[in-house]
């Protein structure tokens, strides 16, 4: 692979991962519309500025290399959303179903930066941007396992609740941090 190809191949990794903030942002802002949990509201939100933050950093390196950030979400983010949208117009939006929608939308994103930091044809001499992708990864890892945590949390109180035959507790009665 000659050096303008290596280059463009590195130009679409990092729009890809771009695309894959831009879909992080479009899921938390639907997360954010589908629970009435103060406390997961602000989580999302908090999520939301760390892909923006993201976008950001993915951007500059972009434009080191002579390329524009890409704008858009990923075909298969489009499908997943407007998936959400439907079943959110038949299904009731239950704390257990948002989180593991954020879980899913956690993990493709950790497999795209897993994929992009393992890429044998990518080789990133730059070490600033490798260090960028192992940061955001690390991040990310860590916003997946608390939205799992939320999540198991959240589906033990409603299996308590079911078998002491009482209300659903919210999970935003448990601890939330960021």
């Amino acid at each position: 692979m000659g050096i303008l190809q290596h280059i463009e191949h590195q130009i679409s990794a990092l729009n890809d991962l771009i695309k894959i903030n831009n879909d992080r942002v479009t899921g938390y802002q639907k997360a954010i519309e589908g629970t009435e949990e103060q406390k997961l509201k602000k989580l999302f939100a908090d999520y939301i500025e760390d892909s923006k933050k993201y976008i950001g950093d993915l951007s500059e390196h972009l434009h080191v290399l002579g390329g524009d950030p890409a704008s858009g979400t990923t075909i298969a983010g489009k499908f997943y959303h407007t998936w959400i949208d439907v079943k959110a117009k038949f299904a009731k939006k239950d704390t257990v179903s948002i989180l593991s929608d954020c879980e899913y939308g956690e993990d493709v994103a950790n497999a795209a930066y897993r994929n992009a930091l393992d890429d044998k044809e990518l080789i990133w001499k730059d070490e600033r941007i490798v260090s960028i992708l192992s940061r955001h990864l690390k991040e990310l890892k860590a916003s997946h396992d608390h939205i799992k945590e939320l999540r198991d949390n959240a589906i033990a109180l409603a299996l308590e609740s079911k078998k002491l035959d009482k209300p659903i507790v919210k999970s935003a009665d448990t601890k939330i941090s960021h």
